[in-house]
């Protein structure tokens, strides 16, 4: 679940992080209304440039800086409340968290302030969930926080069953609004394993986890967005970054069926570490590695065995 937001948000629809030109974003009010805004928010930084607001996003860092202005654009109801969110966003507050919502896989869900925001590199585990589920099986979110993972694969899968859990309050209330459709019950608060409900023990199919895996002693270099803006307990992984890494792998034996399959999000210095301990706890492990995102898929039932998957 770590990592840090970084400059490039989630919530633009197209952008040159994934792959595709950067487009306009759809906002109500004419063009003239919108460049008006621009003009009027106050250049506090003595930045010269023609559209002042992309230029004092510019210099605070933003590397998708029209993308993002045209959001708060979006988002802002008058001058005023438009003045207010640029001067949040240039102090470092996330732009997922002044939106109110942030997009995976092409879907807004919503996102609160201190609830960890859902990174691209993340569909990773949307991809493998969505392919290794069998018709009509059972998946869970462990360490969900916003739910966006399981609505990615809901929405590309909608004959699964789904379960979230996560431990942080203010995750679990995004999620029972972002999982509303399934039908309620189906996101649970508590520690791990302990949050889901008796009945799913021995039926999971596939058991998607985005836990923390940033070394506790690194938390403070990290991107101020994530360390200052997003809950700890969405961040710190440990000593090594694997602390709940191991807790997971203990228990997912217990909840998976037999054959069932553990997805578990990593860094590629935690990776092997991470890969050990699903194979410890008896599940047969690999680490699967594409462009940026790097995670560990351990099968119940195996042989323990692992290695590196490049996918």
């Amino acid at each position: 679940m770590p990592g840090a937001t970084g400059h490039a948000p989630s919530a633009v629809q197209c952008s040159p992080e994934s792959g595709e030109t950067a487009c306009a974003v759809g906002v109500p009010g004419s063009w003239a209304t919108r460049r008006n805004l621009r003009g009027a928010v106050r250049d506090d930084d003595g930045v010269s440039d023609p559209d002042p607001l992309v230029a004092r996003l510019r210099a605070a860092g933003c590397v998708f800086a029209e993308e993002e202005a045209a959001l708060l654009l979006e988002a802002a109801d008058d001058q005023d409340a438009l003045e207010r969110m640029v001067r949040d966003r240039v102090a470092g507050r996330p732009l997922e968290h002044l939106l109110g919502w942030a997009e995976l896989d092409g879907r807004r869900v919503a996102v609160a302030d201190g609830v960890f925001v859902p990174r691209q590199r993340t569909l990773l585990l949307v991809d493998l969930a969505a392919e290794l589920a069998p018709r009509g099986g059972t998946v869970v979110d462990l360490c969900c926080g916003t739910g966006a993972l399981l609505v990615a694969v809901l929405a590309r899968r909608p004959d699964l069953d789904g379960h979230a859990a996560d431990l942080d309050p203010a995750a679990v209330a995004c999620a029972r609004t972002n999982l509303a459709g399934p039908g309620p019950g189906r996101v649970h608060e508590g520690d791990l394993y302990d949050a889901l409900p008796p009945a799913l023990r021995g039926r999971v199919d596939v058991l998607v986890v985005n836990a923390p895996y940033v070394p506790t002693a690194e938390i403070a270099r990290m991107p101020p967005e994530a360390r200052d803006h997003e809950h700890r307990i969405a961040l710190d992984g440990g000593p090594d970054g694997i602390e709940v890494h191991r807790r997971v792998a203990a228990g997912a034996a217990t909840w998976l069926r037999p054959g069932g399959t553990l997805l578990i999000e990593t860094g590629r210095r935690q990776a092997d570490g991470t890969a050990l301990a699903c194979a410890e706890a008896g599940l047969a492990a690999g680490v699967v590695v594409r462009e940026m995102s790097t995670l560990v898929r351990a099968i119940s039932g195996g042989s323990g065995s692992s290695g590196t998957m490049a996918r």
